[in-house]
This record gives structure tokens, C-alpha cells and sequence, in this order.
């Protein structure tokens, strides 16, 4: 399972250190291709000289190589990573991740991860059981972190209880397990439409709405971590989704978008249509900025492409679909309607009546809907948790 896999780790000031070089062993053994970056204090416990040696890459330590100017870029080791695995991690280094503080390369690097982050902690007895070490680990959690909880046993000050690293075979146990239940969607193709979609009027203005394209992205980005390959299909947005199994396509109109999934549907093994796509367009663009003439402006509006009606009607066995509706009533009568006229084999439904839901939120509450009115309702969450959901939720669908 880590044949191959590209694993970042951080080695913290700890005694514990000097076990990096067998955990570092032990993953290239593996196959695993393996980069280090130590604070500056981890180099009193073990060399960079040794990790470099066992690893096969050169050790970073520092934002800028010494004597040459050259930045090591903490983002692009964030995107190449399919893992980071801080071991050990010291109490120092977990309060600085868990409160957003970014003195150095490594805590750099964690807050620019877009990958799945595992968290190995190690220090002596009292500092581990600190109610502010439980509440920082706690927060670590809450982010979407994973933790690998610290060994009972014998610990430098000669006390006896937890606060042991992991032991290294401990940690690669875990990351293999991790790799086998973490690609679920490997080698699908997924389509995603995010966004909204701008209909010109004139060249200064256009119909849109508010959408933020937050979810669209969330999604992409957990199908992503789970190995599939996803085009996501854009329209306007600020938001941001870097990822190696990302290709972004940026799109303004529906017209736009229509042409941009008909031309993947084919080779597309799950289509998730999260786009607001607007429904209507301006049956003439004006060339000119419309000039303000007169009390009252009307505009004919002819109806767009309907994206998901075309693809359901092109759906062959093996494909699926997942749609969305965002309602403001009769929520769960229209969402059975759509996911039988557009073909859909799962909808996600969320209504503009629940406080923290829709556009413009963090966070969204969603139900998931099968083409047998099986209903599973969720709480209020963040965009990246509900992601999650939806994606699991397609997983479950697809092997069932």
C-alpha cells in the first residue's frame, strides 16, 4: 500500500527523533518515497546528515537554502505530499498547529497541506496529560487531522506512563491502513461542476447568482484524496482547489459549462453536479453597455441548456450521477422530482430555510436522497465535512 506514495515527514524537537531514522527505513523499505523537514531543534537530537542518508533526499530545515538564496516553497511540498506525518510531534509543535502559528518551515508547509495530515505525539507524562496539550490535540482533530496516540512505557525523565512515541512499525500500520481505506474512488473519473454561471446582458452586466462555489470545491477536493482523477468544470468563483488529481476547467456560461461536461461525460464514471448553473439567459447580448434611458428595462429571458437533463439522458450503465437541489419549499417533493426526471441516482438536498445552509456559508446542513426515497439526514456542518459525507456517501453507492 505505500509503493510508490509520496509521504512528507516532520521530525520536532523531541528524544524521540532519534526513532525517525528507523521510521524512515521502514517506509523506504516500503517502496515509499520519503522527504524530511526537521525544526530547528529536532537537529539537536539526530543530524539532518543521517535522515538525508536513510531518506535519499536532502533534509529541509530552513525557508532558504543556505549560501544560495534558493527558497524551499512550502506550498509545492504541500501538493506533493499524499500524506504528512509529523513524529515525532512535541508539545511545542502541536500548540502552534492547533492555534495557526507559522514560525518555520514545517508549520509552514502543515498549513499549506492539502493533503490528509497524521499527527504522532511525543513528550514526557505531565506535559501529555496538560488539559492544554488534550485541548490542542483535541483542536487538531476538529480540523480534519488524524492523530496516532502516544505509547505507554518508560519516557526520558524515567517516569512510567503515555507520552512514548508511536513505535515506527506502530506508524507505518497505520498509514498502510490508511492508504487502503483512503482510495476508495482510485482510477475513477469524476466530473464536478461548481460555481455559478454569469449570463451576459451587456458587456458590463450579467444575470448570476450567489453562489460561492465552496461546496463544488470542498467535493473536489475529497474526491481527490480518495484517488479519483477529477475535472472539475468551474464557473465564476474566488475559490481556490489545488490538487494533483484536480484539472480545473474555468467556464462563465451555462452555454459554457454544457459544452465543457457533454465533452467529458463519455469517459466519466461519477458526474457531481454542484453548479447553481442559472436557468435562464437574455435572448440578445447587447454590444454596447446599455445606457439608463428610461424608468424601466425589459430584458427577454429564453431558458438555458439544461445540463443534467442531458446528461441523464446519456447515462449508460456504469456511469452515475449525484445532483443537487437547493430549495426554499415543498424541498423534499421537488427533490424527488428531480432525481427522477434528470436520472439521478443520488440527490443532495438543502434548503435555504435552514440557518447556516446555502450560499455564502462555511458551513452547510444536507439530506442525501437515493432513486428508492431511502433519506439520510445531517446536521449542520462545514463544507468540508459535508463534502466527506456526499463523498462517502457516492462510495457506498457505487460498491453496493
Amino acid at each position: 500500500m505505500l509503493r510508490n506514495k509520496k509521504i512528507l515527514l516532520g521530525v520536532c524537537g523531541s528524544i524521540a527523533a532519534y526513532k525517525a531514522a528507523h521510521l524512515i527505513r521502514l517506509l523506504v523499505k516500503a517502496e515509499a518515497e520519503v522527504r524530511v523537514i526537521m525544526t530547528t531543534s529536532a537537529s539537536t537530537f539526530i543530524t539532518p546528515l543521517t535522515l538525508a542518508t536513510v531518506s535519499k533526499n536532502p533534509v529541509l530545515t530552513e525557508f532558504v537554502k543556505d549560501n544560495t538564496g534558493t527558497w524551499n516553497n512550502h506550498v509545492e511540498l504541500g501538493l506533493w505530499a499524499d500524506v504528512f506525518v509529523i513524529a515525532p510531534a512535541s508539545a511545542n509543535t502541536i500548540a502552534k498547529m492547533a492555534n495557526g502559528i507559522c514560525d518555520n518551515l514545517l508549520l509552514a508547509t502543515y498549513l499549506s497541506a492539502k493533503c490528509p495530515v497524521w499527527v504522532a505525539p511525543a513528550m514526557d507524562l505531565d506535559m501529555y496529560i496538560h488539559p492544554a496539550t488534550g485541548k490542542n490535540l483535541d483542536m487538531l482533530k476538529s480540523y480534519g487531522n488524524h492523530i496516532i496516540k502516544s505509547e505507554h512505557g518508560e519516557l526520558a525523565s524515567g517516569l512510567i506512563g503515555e507520552g512514548r512515541l508511536a513505535e515506527p512499525e506502530h506508524i507505518v500500520s497505520v498509514l498502510k491502513t490508511n492508504f487502503k481505506n483512503s482510495f476508495a474512488l482510485l482510477n475513477k473519473k469524476v466530473l464536478i461542476t461548481a460555481g455559478p454561471t454569469y449570463e451576459a446582458i451587456d458587456p458590463v452586466r450579467f444575470i448570476g447568482n450567489n453562489s460561492s462555489g465552496k461546496m463544488g470545491y470542498a467535493i473536489a477536493h475529497e474526491a481527490a484524496q480518495q484517488g479519483a482523477q477529477v475535472h472539475l468544470v468551474r464557473g465564476p468563483s474566488a475559490e481556490r482547489g489545488e490538487h494533483k488529481n484536480i484539472t480545473l476547467e474555468k467556464v462563465t456560461s451555462t452555454e459554457e459549462m454544457y459544452e465543457a461536461c457533454i465533452k467529458q461525460f463519455a469517459n466519466t464514471d461519477i458526474s457531481i453536479l454542484a453548479a447553481a448553473v442559472a436557468d435562464y439567459r437574455p435572448a440578445s447580448v447587447a454590444d454596447q453597455k446599455i445606457k439608463k434611458k428610461s424608468n424601466s428595462l425589459t430584458i427577454d429571458l429564453i431558458k438555458t441548456k439544461d445540463i443534467a437533463a442531458e446528461l441523464g439522458a446519456k447515462k449508460v450503465n456504469g456511469q452515475l450521477i449525484v445532483g443537487f437541489a437547493l430549495e426554499t419549499e415543498n424541498e423534499i417533493v421537488n427533490a424527488l422530482n428531480k432525481i427522477q426526471s434528470k436520472k439521478f441516482d443520488l440527490i443532495v438536498l438543502n434548503s435555504l430555510n435552514d440557518k447556516g445552509a446555502g450560499f455564502g456559508y462555511a458551513t452547510n446542513k444536507i439530506s442525501i436522497i437515493d432513486r428508492e426515497n431511502n433519506q439520510k439526514d445531517f446536521q449542520l456542518k462545514s463544507k468540508n465535512e459535508v463534502a466527506k459525507d456526499i463523498v462517502n456517501a457516492i462510495i457506498k453507492k457505487i460498491h453496493s
